[in-house]
């Protein structure tokens, strides 16, 4: 049938007393979940990655997909995805659209660093680079093809750069009309400023969704799963099932700048487990305490994550 409004509701009209409609968890669920929400009809939304290990089988298409969501609905074992609400989805999306253009921005910029190896010019760093003007940049490359192309780079990181600061300003207005005191709680923490809490903040939306702090860790990607069978372990699983925006912003918060406990803390793991688990650890436990800031509405505290 035609993917419209009309269309879906005259065919489910026979049906709508006992109705519960549920779908993937794709890009193209919102206007149905809408939908459902202004016509009031019970709608449940399935993690996808979760169902695609359970109704896997030897032949696929849209009706026998639709009848396996059907069988999962009905006996209770459809794996439920979060239907995140209207009034801060847009922003949200918004919000990891800003990611994608910094992206973008910095794959300009290692363009230019490669081509500068090729040539074989004295190298500069890419904190340099932000403060070094485009011509003289420019001027290093005498060939006037390979100077146009860095010429190209630059006029779009140029663009990119008012286009992120004006999309910044943007996005931190709407998010303190939102939320302005998870925004205060969030920006407690060390390495954690305005566009971190911001996307930390959306991408929770609301902390009690979480019953446990197993739970929030698991979703923010900063545990592995584990494989087991008759006790023995055959390694992990599932690392793409969960929030990687969480994921990067736990990863990227800078809680080491400046935080001398940090840093000993840091030398710590790193004498034990290496740096790479180190860092993973110090996400790990940034994670646990935002879960656990928000649910009881308090600041940082520096001794609680450096405890053990």
């Amino acid at each position: 049938m035609p993917a419209g409004p009309e269309p879906f509701l005259q065919v489910i009209k026979p049906f709508r007393e006992s109705l519960v409609v549920a779908v993937e968890c794709i890009f193209t669920w919102y206007s149905l979940a809408d939908l459902c929400a202004r016509e009031a009809i019970p709608f449940v939304l399935g993690n996808t990655l979760y169902m695609k290990a359970i109704h896997g089988g030897k032949a696929k298409n849209d009706p026998i997909d639709s009848r396996k969501i059907a069988g999962l609905l009905r006996s209770g074992m459809i794996p439920q995805a979060y239907v995140y609400p209207p009034e801060m989805r847009s922003t949200r999306d918004l919000l990891r659209r800003r990611c994608y253009l910094v992206r973008k921005r910095s794959d300009l910029l290692a363009h230019i660093q490669n081509t500068n190896s090729q040539c074989n010019l004295p190298e500069f760093g890419r904190r340099t680079m932000h403060k070094l003007s485009s011509e003289w940049i420019a001027d290093q490359f005498t060939d006037p093809w390979v100077r146009r192309s860095i010429e190209v780079d630059l006029e779009l990181i140029e663009h990119l750069n008012r286009l992120l600061t004006n999309l910044e300003r943007y996005i931190l207005g709407t998010a303190k009309e939102h939320d302005p005191n998870g925004l205060r709680i969030l920006q407690s923490v060390y390495g954690i400023g305005k566009v971190l809490s911001m996307v930390i903040l959306y991408e929770i939306h609301d902390i009690d969704r979480f019953p446990r702090v197993q739970d929030f860790a698991s979703y923010a990607r900063l545990v592995k799963c584990a494989k087991e069978s008759a006790g023995k372990r055959y390694g992990s699983s599932g690392k793409k099932i969960g929030n990687r925006h969480l994921k990067w912003a736990f990863s990227e918060a800078l809680f080491l700048r400046g935080n001398r406990a940090g840093q000993r803390y840091k030398q710590r793991l790193v004498s034990k487990h290496g740096k790479s688990k180190a860092l993973s650890i110090l996400a790990h436990k940034l994670g646990r305490a935002v879960y656990h800031m928000l649910q009881r509405n308090q600041a940082f505290d520096m001794q609680r994550p450096l405890a053990n």
